[in-house]
């Protein structure tokens, strides 16, 4: 905390991303910004961005932040901006400083960031240039996933609430998802995250899939050390993109952190750097040929733990259903 430079970004780099079903380049930048504001009600269980922000940064910092990245940046067609929370917060990017920052990249084919949906409005919308798009992180369409296990702060209606404004606008949606947030099974988590793909694809130009990644001083963490939580498997990171066949339109991808490590998406040493290679490719040819077919020992180690926790579930299912039977 006390050596960060408030006038320079978190990290700047460059990779691929799409624009209008087209591979584009794109510049990404993480702005250092006072943060989320959730992240001072508790936050969310996974959620570790927090430490790279920091109190007291203004217009001034943020002016010299975007000199930074402008000078990275080389006429990519897409630029990502992320700021570790929400873009739209008037507290954390001031509207001045939002309407400088979209301006100083008007020639990119589109400019990403995320909001919250709670600062996103038809008013605010107005004010957006054509060529923004925002990110909305839904992470799962379950109240009850997003309020027990992702202690997100808000309900699967804010989210439909702030899509159907953003979509009204004329502007792209990009909705992300959680593959495995705690406490619930691989299974349950497959699950989950393929019931919120097939809720939020229609909402959305593009899904993207994020496998837990455990972040220091989070919750996860927490429980990843004393071994109570295992970062999602490959196998079923590959299961729940196959929703894909069901919405050719929309592009549903995964561009996982922390892949192929014990903190990240992984399956053993001897099939992930394979697998990740076929993820990258599907992420921009869409190709489910491309996540058929592998083999690997550890997938019957994978497919006998979600059949086990099948099991379990039924079992418990079953106690549940004699107990309201004797209370009758």
């Amino acid at each position: 905390m006390k050596n960060m430079d408030l006038s320079s970004p978190v990290t700047v780099w460059k990779e691929d991303d799409v624009v209008d079903g087209r591979r584009e380049k794109a510049l990404v930048a993480i702005l250092r910004t006072r943060g989320c504001h959730w992240s001072r009600k508790g936050g969310c269980t996974m959620c570790g961005y927090n430490v790279e922000s920091l109190e007291g940064i203004g217009v001034e910092e943020l002016t010299a932040q975007l000199s930074a990245v402008l000078s990275r940046y080389e006429g990519e067609g897409m630029v990502k901006l992320y700021t570790s929370g929400s873009f739209l917060d008037p507290l954390e990017i001031p509207v001045e400083m939002r309407d400088r920052i979209l301006g100083a990249f008007d020639q990119a084919k589109r400019v990403l960031f995320e909001s919250r949906p709670e600062f996103v409005t038809p008013e605010i919308l107005r004010e957006l240039p054509d060529h923004a798009s925002i990110a909305l992180g839904l992470e799962s369409a379950s109240d009850t996933v997003l309020r027990c296990s992702v202690h997100k702060g808000f309900g699967v209606k804010d989210y439909v609430r702030a899509s159907d404004a953003i979509n009204d606008r004329g502007l792209p949606v990009r909705t992300y998802l959680l593959l495995k947030p705690p406490y619930l099974t691989e299974r349950a988590a497959i699950e989950d995250t393929a019931a919120s793909i097939r809720f939020a694809a229609p909402r959305s130009e593009s899904v993207s899939v994020n496998p837990l990644n455990v972040q220091k001083e989070t919750v996860v963490e927490g429980l990843w050390r004393r071994g109570d939580y295992r970062s999602p498997w490959i196998w079923s990171l590959f299961e729940v993109l196959k929703v894909k066949r069901e919405f050719p339109g929309v592009r549903i991808f995964s561009s996982p952190s922390g892949a192929g490590t014990q903190r990240g998406v992984h399956n053993c040493p001897e099939c992930d750097k394979r697998l990740l290679d076929a993820l990258e490719k599907f992420n921009f040819e869409q190709d489910l040929n491309l996540l058929e077919g592998h083999q690997c020992q550890c997938r019957k180690e994978w497919s006998s733990l979600v059949s086990m926790e099948d099991l379990m579930r039924t079992s418990v299912d079953v106690h549940r259903h004699l107990e309201d039977e004797l209370a009758l």
